[in-house]
């Protein structure tokens, strides 16, 4: 067999199973384990895949610029903030993280929701201006404009002084092995600082994150409360984490109908 067509095989097996186990690839298909290594190594550098230990796993298609991602899985990202809103109680202080799916659920907020929201995200605290009862406070440091969020020292230092009820945190890709991940590692260094700063931390995950991986690790699953999702209840991703004890929390799938459309100003994440 070809490169290419070893290549071919090796994404059409992804797609199926999820998974790629390059041991297992190898005897399949009886050449050195070295050679599937090798087409991993290349198909991840094209951003097909993501490698793991021992093999690969599905690359996230949420490893993109700011200005890209606003235009994936909108309906999905809507369905995920309706939900999320439901976590944030009148009175509570609710830290919410980048992206567009952050920028969601700021969106989805009740107008008679009296609460605080700090956020190291300029679009975030620019789509809750005209909130009549929610506080905004912006945690100030560089902005990373790929993702449009403060990140580094000056923003971890200013984190420090949160104390949040909930914590809504935007990953890239959930996976019950890889655990919770991102394409940059400070944004993931960020994330971590937020999660230590609230008392739950929820995982804002579209359906198009879930079995999907990138290259640093945010959090392990079980640091977290819990994953607010739309994915299909019978995902066998989703029914790993709830046998492993992730409690997950199901968006309703019509709820994207009634929430603010793709061209309402900033889509969502």
């Amino acid at each position: 067999m070809l490169a290419a067509q070893r290549k071919a095989f090796l994404l059409e097996r992804l797609a199926r199973d999820g998974r790629l186990v390059a041991k297992t690839l190898a005897a399949e298909l009886g050449v050195a384990e070295d050679s599937v290594r090798r087409d991993l190594r290349e198909l991840a550098a094209a951003g097909l895949c993501q490698r793991v230990y021992g093999g690969a796993l599905p690359a996230s298609p949420a490893v993109a610029d700011y200005a890209t991602r606003n235009d994936v899985a909108v309906e999905s990202k809507q369905r995920v903030a309706a939900a999320a809103v439901q976590l944030v109680r009148p009175g509570s202080t609710l830290l919410l993280d980048g992206g567009t799916t952050a920028l969601a659920v700021a969106r989805a907020l009740p107008p008679d929701l009296a609460a605080t929201v700090v956020t190291h995200s300029p679009t975030v605290a620019a789509a809750l201006v005209d909130h009549p009862s929610v506080a905004v406070y912006v945690l100030g440091g560089l902005l990373f404009k790929h993702s449009a969020v403060t990140c580094g020292a000056a923003a971890a230092e200013a984190a420090r002084g949160v104390h949040a009820d909930v914590f809504l945190l935007g990953v890239t890709g959930v996976h019950h092995s890889a655990g919770l991940t991102t394409g940059d590692p400070e944004e993931a260094a960020m994330k971590r600082t937020l999660a230590s700063r609230a008392a739950d931390t929820y995982v804002l995950a579209s359906s198009e994150k879930i079995g999907t991986a990138s290259a640093f690790t945010v959090l392990p699953l079980s640091a977290v409360s819990g994953v607010v999702t739309d994915a299909p209840p019978d995902h066998e991703v989703l029914r790993e984490l709830e046998r492993a004890g992730t409690a997950v929390l199901r968006a309703d799938p019509t709820a994207a109908a009634e929430g603010p459309t793709a061209d309402d100003g900033d889509q969502a994440r």
